[in-house]
């Protein structure tokens, strides 16, 4: 039996998934902001924004793994239907929670949710994905992300104000806002599985094979350079998220101008993924992720310069380090669905969140204890040289052995192939 090829981006599943991503992602975009503001209201301080930041990826560490190995062998659509539930209950309760340990708690209701959701959606593109398609496709499933990333933080902004006291109450207001919107994400989930089960013909024998073993899973090359990229990309959006508000309290900036700082990063995430493919063909893709996370790094750093910085050059400064983030994301992705055995992919992409859960835990958490002891500043630092590591980590993956570059020439090698296999059997 022929298997069939899978569809393209330009297929109306890929462009139903990256919707629901939107409103899933703006949802915990616009939350993220309005727990910190809702925390400061309630007496929190730098390290209890940091504890709660940290929650927020606490239950999924423990349950990306087990996840991954059941979306392996069978069905990704129910993780999202699940996931969606668990956001929009966690935004929302969060808002009627009178104490930072309640809310705490469903912080991580929430992050339990966003990680169901994204282990299967993910995998759906994995799965519905040609190999020389990946990096494309995976690049436009990551704009609905910073859609979300783009409204979400305006949207908390305008909801929230300091002025006379009212930052705890329409804090609240912002998560439950946040609660419903997330809920409108179930408008697009429809047959998103649908036609999506066919695989190549030898697939099927590979996928009835035993589990791959982790530890195996992690040795192969291409899959610890990809995970902690995405580790490193994902704290620093998290971290920015979180202690971006923080700057601005601390420099007099409003909530709404902060929103609109947030928001700019997004937007030139989504100016980056939408020029993805010609970036890979004129750099390479090692090249792109060794220089993006390393001028992040750097960008990092000048964020929280010991001299004031003008509100239009944070601006500046923040959309050239959303263009550098948007890059670390999709191409992890790839990096790691192609280095991987095809009957564990899925694994090795909950491995991937799980990396990133764990740098949300121990950088949110690291980033709080600095702030308390050396100031807002630490946490930036702290980013730049887990970027800064993360590019020469890639650089070093590229080198031996070409790398993440290999996928891709492959791709397109293999294409050439199969022409040239054409012509000669016309000839």
């Amino acid at each position: 039996m022929t298997a069939t090829r899978p569809q393209g981006p330009g297929r109306s599943w890929l462009l139903r998934l990256v919707l629901t991503f939107s409103f899933a992602q703006g949802a915990v975009s616009m939350a993220r902001p309005a727990v910190s503001y809702r925390a400061l209201a309630l007496g929190a301080d730098e390290r209890a924004i940091g504890v709660i930041t940290a929650v927020y990826a606490l239950l999924p560490l423990l349950v990306a793994v087990p996840l991954g190995r059941r979306t392996d062998h069978g069905r990704c659509a129910p993780l999202l239907v699940v996931g969606v539930a668990l956001i929009s209950g966690g935004c929302a309760l969060s808002g009627l929670a009178a104490s930072l340990p309640v809310m705490a708690a469903w912080s991580g209701v929430m992050g339990l949710g966003h990680l169901c959701f994204v282990i299967g959606a993910q995998s759906i593109v994995a799965r519905r994905s040609a190999p020389e398609d990946r990096d494309r496709n995976f690049g436009h499933f990551t704009i609905g992300a910073s859609l979300g990333q783009l409204i979400g933080p305006v949207a908390a902004g305008l909801v929230i104000s300091e002025h006379d006291g009212r930052m705890a109450p329409t804090s609240a207001t912002a998560l439950l806002v946040s609660g419903a919107v997330a809920a409108v994400s179930y408008a697009s989930l429809w047959r998103l599985e649908q036609r999506a089960r066919a695989v190549p013909p030898d697939a099927a024998g590979r996928a009835a094979g035993p589990p791959v073993p982790v530890r195996a899973i992690l040795r192969t090359r291409g899959v610890p350079a990809g995970i902690f990229m995405s580790l490193a990309v994902l704290s620093a959006t998290d971290i920015l998220t979180a202690y971006l508000p923080v700057i601005g309290e601390d420099r007099a900036i409003a909530p709404t101008t902060i929103g609109l700082l947030l928001s700019l990063r997004a937007a030139a995430t989504i100016a980056c993924r939408l020029v993805m493919t010609p970036m890979i063909r004129w750099l390479g893709r090692t090249a792109l992720m060794a220089g993006s996370c390393a001028l992040a790094g750097v960008l990092c750093g000048g964020l929280v310069l010991p001299v004031p910085v003008p509100v239009w050059a944070l601006a500046a400064m923040l959309l050239a380090l959303g263009f550098c983030l948007g890059v670390g994301q999709p191409l992890s992705m790839t990096t790691v669905v192609q280095a991987a055995p095809d009957r564990a992919r899925s694994t090795a992409l909950a491995l991937r969140l799980t990396g990133n859960r764990l740098g949300q835990v121990a950088a949110p958490a690291g980033a709080g204890l600095l702030a308390g002891v050396a100031g807002t500043a630490a946490p930036f630092a702290l980013l730049g040289v887990l970027l800064l590591a993360s590019g020469a980590m890639a650089a070093r993956t590229g080198q031996a052995r070409g790398g993440p570059d290999v996928p891709s020439r492959g791709a397109r090698s293999g294409r050439s192939s199969r022409s040239l296999a054409r012509r000669n059997t016309s000839a």
